[in-house]
């Protein structure tokens, strides 16, 4: 199992936090190209990216799941059990892939013109994820992967698979938006495409570490079939919970943008900007729960309870410092973080009021984040997700009366970030202090 000294936990949690940056630039080279192409394809960009992340949580829960299905095998010394939840996430992952293609493909545009005021934004929206839909066959393969080895904490795989997309993605922005040589100049097409294309790049290279690798000598993932009724369910019962869980917080927050598209003006372009700077503070907060999720699993299921305490302490104490380190700049230099997207005076300006207001919540993320990726490694994943619920639950009702009942201006209407913060950190911390009352197989503080 995975040591709980802070050296440990970095080099589980570093490789993760780098693979966010990184991820992060990706998102920011194509806002940065695009906010150079035109003001349509920025929005659209931003816009779409969110109807296409919200469906891309499908496969980031049901990889979440089977990330801490397979931990927990590990602390239980099971290499039959951890092959047999990698192969059946593979397969229940193989038949979402077709699902959502088939949404996007077919029901997406009607959804576009009912929900988006501009006709001209809402086909360019469209014509953006049609392209983006065939990512979900790489994350198929991807997913996967990278699940097994974010369970026995083989982090920096998956940091180089990040660095090979984002790399790739620069490249064929380069050549795809503006057109370079016998490239043709595609805009906001070529961006989909460069992102599309980088990303079956890294599955490539996430295959083939799997297939020239040690992990298939140690878990046989390949050597006979271990897929089931029973463990295909098993897996479900843990990943659906967070596939709704990510899907109700994306839809969230894609209603709140569409909201913000209706106040009109410049209110999208300048909460996009916030948008995609909100990215950078989120890589600390990220790498260290991938690392909260497969600790806490482990440690569950090998039953040493009592070193689940420590293991948050000592996660959030790492998460704070990273934060300070990363995100300083929302408070001492926003304009400069807002410049990375866009140039325009009067958006960096509002952009960066807006950065200010909204970056003490960000901190508050951190620390209740632990709270409730422990929720999620000791496996109660519907109760993350009725949590889940219950924040943006509130976050859209907060939402709609700033912006539909008291028409604030959109500076303050970013303070609903607190109340979805607040309430996750909080009902998390609430229910892991009623669950040692009432079972005590947490040691909890």
């Amino acid at each position: 199992m995975l040591d709980i000294r802070y050296k440990s936990i970095l080099t589980v949690a570093l490789p993760m936090m780098l693979s966010g940056f990184i991820q992060s630039v990706i998102s920011i080279t194509d806002a940065a190209f695009l906010s150079r192409f035109s003001k349509l394809a920025y929005d659209a960009s931003g816009s779409a990216g969110l109807w296409y992340i919200t469906m891309y949580m499908v496969f980031i829960g049901l990889g979440d799941g089977a990330q801490i299905a397979m931990a927990q095998k590990v602390g239980e010394k099971n290499e039959r059990g951890f092959a047999a939840v990698f192969q059946s996430n593979f397969v229940i992952l193989f038949i979402a892939a077709i699902i959502l293609t088939l949404l996007v493909q077919l029901g997406m545009p009607a959804l576009m013109n009912y929900l988006v005021t501009n006709s001209e934004l809402a086909k360019a929206e469209q014509s953006f994820l049609e392209i983006r839909s065939y990512s979900f066959w790489a994350a198929t393969i991807t997913i996967s992967i990278q699940a097994s080895y974010l369970a026995v904490g083989k982090t920096s795989l998956v940091l180089i698979t990040s660095l090979i997309a984002a790399l790739s993605n620069i490249v064929l922005d380069y050549l795809l938006v503006f057109g370079v040589g016998p490239f043709p100049r595609l805009g906001l097409e070529g961006a989909a495409i460069a992102s599309t294309g980088a990303e079956f790049l890294a599955m490539l290279f996430l295959l083939a570490t799997l297939i020239g690798g040690k992990l298939k000598n140690q878990y046989p993932v390949w050597k006979e079939n271990f897929i089931s009724k029973l463990q295909v369910k098993e897996n479900l019962k843990i990943g659906i919970p967070l596939l709704f869980q990510g899907i109700v917080a994306l839809s969230i927050w894609t209603i709140f943008f569409i909201w913000i598209e209706q106040m009109g003006g410049d209110n999208l372009t300048v909460s996009l900007n916030i948008r995609y700077i909100y990215f950078l503070a989120f890589i600390p907060i990220w790498g260290f729960a991938a690392a909260t999720k497969t600790y806490i699993a482990q440690y569950f299921g090998a039953k040493e309870f009592d070193k689940i305490p420590v293991i948050q302490r000592r996660i959030q104490l790492l998460t704070v410092c990273f934060l300070v380190l990363t995100f300083h700049g929302s408070i001492f230099y926003p304009e400069t973080l807002i410049r990375l997207v866009s140039e325009h005076p009067e958006h960096v300006a509002k952009s960066a009021q807006i950065l200010r207001i909204v970056s003490g919540s960000i901190f508050i993320y951190g620390l209740g984040s632990v709270y409730f990726q422990t929720i999620s490694g000791i496996g109660k994943t519907r109760t993350t997700f009725l949590v889940e619920c219950l924040a943006t639950t509130l976050y859209i009702l907060f939402a709609y009366l700033f912006i539909k009942v008291w028409n604030w201006p959109v500076q303050w209407v970013w303070l609903v970030e607190y109340v979805y913060f607040i309430t996750m950190g909080f009902t998390s911390f609430m229910y892991l202090k009623w669950i040692n009352r009432t079972t005590n197989k947490i040691a909890y503080e």
